[in-house]
């Protein structure tokens, strides 16, 4: 006998929403704010340490700190976040039921264990691995249950997502190809899949040697591998977070893209292409070819790439369509001055939008190439590039939308709302800030893993330039604004639960939000010369760094 699904329907966008998709929806946002204050905490120890001036944590607790870090914020927090992103782009866009609820309950439950196991673990001290685990460091076996565990749930979720799909087409609750969102959520999916596989070819026989069942692993197979892991992680969050770019758009503005075609394909270029750049972790390897190095850094890199500028040019681009047909068309960007700036939604995502361009994109394609590669490998300028991409481009994304999400879902008004307008300004410097610094310090040479930039109980002494020491300052300074925003942020997710005004009529959003979120079409039909504008600003921009950047390598990269 089949199941009796129970409804109810949306007064802000008109959704018909499966109940039991409501919940999961729910259960795994809070579940990722909770551990996002977590991992937030420990990311804050780590830069408190970073600074000389104040160098926090002893030597163990840092690296404790460091590897908590990483799992809590780069796999735990926007996983989490990235299931209910999952649930909410199959069953509420395409109004469908959800199959087999028990099973994304069972799939919730093995992530949070694994989650709260692998912080136990960790906070033992027994598994200081950092997040990248690198053998022949060896961590508490229940260490990778943890990994294997939460990743196994993340994996059912996704298939359970693909099932969605397949209903939904099936009981034609959608007509016509998915939603871009949804098209964009199924990318991350299908990107998620390979990730996850990856983990799995590699962290079972982890196990099994830390177990004391298998006598070696040699360290270079598993960096090849766990790098099909631990960098396609990030294009699955690079592809969820362009989608809530094209979902905010819709929601604030009612937006849709300047054409649809064009998305897709830069979609699908990421499946196709995104997972390579996984390959900058290894540049320095000896594993790797030559000429498989020069392919993966040249010409197939440049097609992630290529899909990544494209989205950069239609959301602003659709948005800017969107306001020139509202009235606001003098001038290249009245657009922009009349844009909802006390929304922190739209704020957020366009924030977002800003700074994984200018700051993690640019930075990216230093990183991927390789001759580039060779003076920032191993320096501290690898997590400014991270922390430009995963926070400043992923996680402001998520924690923006969390502002119209939150009140939909829950039927609350936001606490403070006059607070949530400082957020993305306060989260946003603090992350670029972090980025930026961490970026100039790592060009000055700075380690990315040593607790010590002092060097303080080394037999050989050695020390930075005066102003790599500034930098790591300043890197301090921006991670206490930052983790403030951060804080801020998770207090007013929990007080507007707990306390936020019951709303009794819809949360405002754009008259054609539903439409913007589910239909289809394009944009087309006006110039938008503003976007194109801010493209040539972000082009330049670009151009000038990877010059600099040649010219600093030819100055220390003698050849006689």
């Amino acid at each position: 006998m089949a199941a009796t699904h129970e409804y109810r329907v949306c007064p802000d966008t008109g959704f018909k929403i499966d109940l039991q998709a409501d919940k999961l929806i729910k259960w795994n946002a809070v579940t990722a704010i909770v551990f996002l204050l977590i991992g937030g905490f420990f990311g804050l120890m780590v830069a408190l340490t970073r600074w000389p001036t104040v160098h926090l944590l002893p030597a163990d607790w840092f690296y404790l700190a460091l590897t908590a870090h990483g799992v809590d914020i780069l796999l735990v927090w926007i996983i989490f976040f990235e299931m209910a992103l999952l649930y909410f782009a199959s069953s509420v866009l395409l109004q469908s039921r959800l199959p087999m609820p028990k099973v994304g309950w069972f799939a919730y439950w093995l992530m949070l264990v694994g989650a709260l196991l692998g912080n136990v673990v960790i906070l033992q001290g027994e598994s200081s691995v950092m997040f990248t685990s690198y053998v022949p460091m060896k961590a508490d076996p229940l260490f990778y249950v943890a990994l294997l565990l939460f990743a196994v749930g993340a994996l059912i979720v996704c298939f359970l997502f693909f099932a969605t799909l397949v209903v939904a087409k099936s009981e034609k609750t959608y007509e016509g190809s998915l939603p871009l969102v949804t098209f964009g959520a199924m990318v991350a999916a299908i990107i998620a899949v390979y990730t996850i596989a990856s983990g799995a070819v590699i962290l079972i026989p982890t196990l099994l040697w830390s177990l004391g069942l298998i006598s070696h692993i040699d360290s270079l197979m598993y960096k090849v591998i766990w790098w099909g892991m631990g960098h396609s992680s990030q294009q699955i969050n690079v592809s969820a977070h362009v989608a809530v770019w094209y979902a905010g758009a819709a929601v604030v503005f009612g937006a849709k893209p300047i054409s649809e075609k064009v998305c897709r394909m830069a979609f699908l270029l990421y499946i196709l292409f995104l997972q390579l750049a996984s390959a900058h972790h290894l540049l320095v390897e000896p594993g790797l070819s030559a000429e498989y190095k020069i392919f993966n850094t040249s010409y197939a890199f440049y097609l992630a790439v290529f899909g990544s500028m494209v989205h950069g040019l239609t959301v602003p681009g659709s948005i800017e369509l969107a306001q020139r047909r509202r009235g606001y068309t003098k001038g290249l960007f009245e657009w922009l001055r009349k844009a909802p700036w006390g929304n922190p939604a739209f704020v957020g995502i366009f924030l977002s939008i800003i700074i994984f361009g200018f700051v993690g994109g640019i930075s990216g394609v230093v990183l991927g190439t390789e001759q580039l590669n060779l003076i920032m490998h191993n320096t501290i300028y690898v997590p400014g590039h991270f922390h430009g991409t995963v926070a400043g481009g992923t996680t402001l994304a998520f924690m923006a939308l969390c502002y119209w999400l939150v009140p939909v879902l829950f039927r609350r008004e936001i606490w403070a709302p006059k607070l949530a307008q400082w957020f993305p300004w306060l989260f946003g410097l603090g992350i670029t800030g972090i980025a930026l610094f961490q970026m100039g310090a790592g060009t000055l040479g700075v380690s990315r893993r040593h607790w010590d930039m002092t060097f303080a109980d080394a037999p050989l002494s050695y020390d930075y330039p005066a102003a790599a020491h500034l930098l790591m300052a300043a890197n301090g300074v921006s991670a206490v604004i930052a983790s403030i925003a951060g804080a801020i942020f998770c207090l007013q997710m929990v007080l507007t639960l707990l306390i936020g005004k019951k709303r009794e009529g819809a949360v405002p959003v754009a008259s054609d939000a539903a439409e913007g979120l589910t239909g289809h079409g394009h944009g087309a039909g006006l110039a938008v010369p503003g976007t194109f504008v801010l493209a040539l600003v972000f082009l330049t921009s670009f151009v000038l760094y990877y010059f600099v950047n040649w010219k600093y390598l030819s100055e220390i990269w003698l050849l006689s």
